[in-house]
């Protein structure tokens, strides 16, 4: 029998999922914090957030423009994947999207999970929700491979400085001048000390900047969800704001969600309404840049990450100290070890 691997035949976008509706908000919250320590009440104060924007979370209809733009992007560059989609809390779930996978007839798939840092639940969680749902499909399963992250990838880099200078100009602010909080969703340090959240994240927040022109800039984080006893990634949006503000009255201000793809709820709320209320109520001129979402350089880029997988002698681009990433994530890649159930997308 021949070790040569079969070749590529399809592409899996992986993502995180969200309502579509006020019904579905409840149940997509207890998919989300199964067998995670959250006090009831606090997925309480999620669900209203939730349903300020009528129950529907921006996320999903996000991915199917990004589904259909990588579709072009690949046509446009003779790549022939058919393309699929699967979500790790909300329908498409990833379980229903192998089975189609495999009744498709596809062997081997090629992922990109929109997560752009590494931490258990941004990859490592994804890759155990995956082979969970190869175990309950089967094992003619087909196999799932992921594209590096890239975080620091020149594309992905060029989108956010893009967006970041977009942003200045919206408030008729100098990037050069103007204080720039960079967010990302906070978490325990119990999960970053064994990952490269961190570090990967300070390299991209300095890369932008550079390209930007921004010079004063500070990584904080947003959307924190844990006990009050638990240590988590510090200082808050919101707080960082107030601390700037009163050591040196601010004036303007942007606030970048480098952390997030697209539009997430956390996004939504904890910046274009938490963060933006606080900056109003401190006459604070504030602009929120824009995500990556769908904009041709990053759907090119995440074209580029699989052509580098389809090559034989691949052009793997990466920007500043940390190189590209590894293609292959190592037995103990973003451990994390409390203590959980097994999940079930049928619960609840």
């Amino acid at each position: 029998m021949s070790d040569t691997p079969l070749p590529y035949d399809s592409f899996l976008l992986v993502s995180f999922g969200g309502p579509e509706g006020p019904d579905d908000v409840i149940p997509f919250l207890e998919n989300v914090l199964r067998g995670k320590n959250v006090p009831r009440e606090r997925m309480m104060e999620v669900v209203e957030h939730y349903q300020h924007f009528g129950g529907v979370s921006p996320i999903n209809e996000q991915n199917r423009q990004l589904l259909a733009a990588i579709k072009s992007e690949f046509a446009d560059s003779g790549i022939e994947l058919p393309v699929y989609w699967g979500n790790r809390n909300w329908a498409p779930y990833f379980e229903d999207t192998l089975r189609q996978m495999r009744d498709d007839g596809c062997k081997r798939s090629l992922a990109f999970f929109t997560s752009m840092f590494s931490s258990y639940s941004g990859c490592r969680q994804y890759r155990e929700n995956i082979i969970a749902a190869q175990t309950a499909v089967g094992d003619d399963a087909p196999a799932v491979e992921k594209v590096r992250m890239g975080f620091n990838h020149p594309l992905f880099i060029e989108t956010l400085a893009e967006n970041l200078r977009t942003a200045a100009k919206s408030i008729d602010a100098d990037v050069t001048k103007t204080q720039v909080l960079f967010t990302a969703h906070s978490i325990p340090y119990s999960m970053s000390d064994h990952c490269d959240y961190e570090r990967q994240l300070n390299e991209a927040c300095r890369l932008v900047a550079d390209m930007a022109g921004a010079d004063h800039w500070k990584l904080v984080y947003q959307s924190r969800s844990g006990p009050p006893q638990q240590p988590w990634l510090e200082p808050d949006v919101c707080d960082a704001i107030a601390e700037l503000d009163e050591s040196s009255p601010l004036g303007s201000l942007i606030v970048m969600p480098i952390g997030f793809v697209s539009d997430h709820m956390e996004v939504l709320f904890d910046l274009d309404e938490e963060a933006a209320e606080l900056c109003k109520s401190r006459g604070i001129k504030m602009a929120r840049a824009a995500t990556a979402g769908v904009s041709p350089k990053f759907v090119s880029m995440i074209r580029e990450l699989v052509q580098e997988r389809l090559s034989d002698d691949p052009m793997r681009r990466a920007l500043g100290d940390l190189g590209p990433w590894h293609d292959v994530c190592p037995a103990d890649c973003c451990l994390y070890t409390p203590q959980r159930r097994p999940p079930s997308r049928n619960e609840g």
